[in-house]
């Protein structure tokens, strides 16, 4: 979007258009496809507006909403209820306490925070899974999934430049 076209900011647009986004994408990814006999990977689509959300605009519906796609991404792959929605939640409040730090960086710098809050999510999803089940979980597929979830920063990229083409105080 060019600086000349901007939107108004509506939290159904802000908040429901990427979690609406973020379940389609889950859904879209679990079908039981194998291409050359590898099945599809399986991202965390919520770490996207739970890194850009704690980024651009805090607000008390943004955990809220994170809850809920948690609670979803918990329901759906059959996980222990609140597993996601709390991994979700403490990437989300590591990036609101280090938004003075995020704020204004270039995208390198930006995707090495969200590189680490979705690796500090991940191991809060690992340890709550060794806690919760008592068997350690398997390593190299949640580096996988990790590493896929990390490739998704584009995305937050996006949705950060989004607001900030929607928001008049970056003008």
């Amino acid at each position: 979007m060019s600086r000349g076209q901007s939107q108004p900011l509506q939290p159904w647009v802000w908040l429901g258009g990427p979690m609406l986004a973020c379940v389609v994408a889950t859904l879209l990814l679990a079908v039981p496809l194998k291409v050359f006999g590898v099945t599809l990977p399986e991202p965390v689509f919520a770490m996207v507006p739970a890194f850009a959300w704690a980024v651009i605009r805090p607000s008390l519906l943004g955990p809220f909403a994170l809850l809920l796609l948690g609670l979803f991404n918990d329901l759906f792959w059959g996980g222990p209820l609140g597993l996601w929605a709390s991994s979700l939640l403490l990437g989300y409040f590591g990036a609101l306490i280090a938004r003075s730090l995020i704020m204004g960086q270039s995208a390198p710098v930006l995707w090495g925070w969200y590189a680490f809050l979705t690796f500090l999510a991940f191991a809060a999803a690992y340890l709550f899974s060794l806690f919760d089940s008592g068997v350690v979980p398997n390593l190299t597929a949640t580096l996988l999934q990790f590493a896929v979830t990390a490739a998704l920063y584009p995305l937050a990229h996006r949705l950060i430049d989004r607001f900030e083409d929607a928001d008049i105080r970056f003008r």
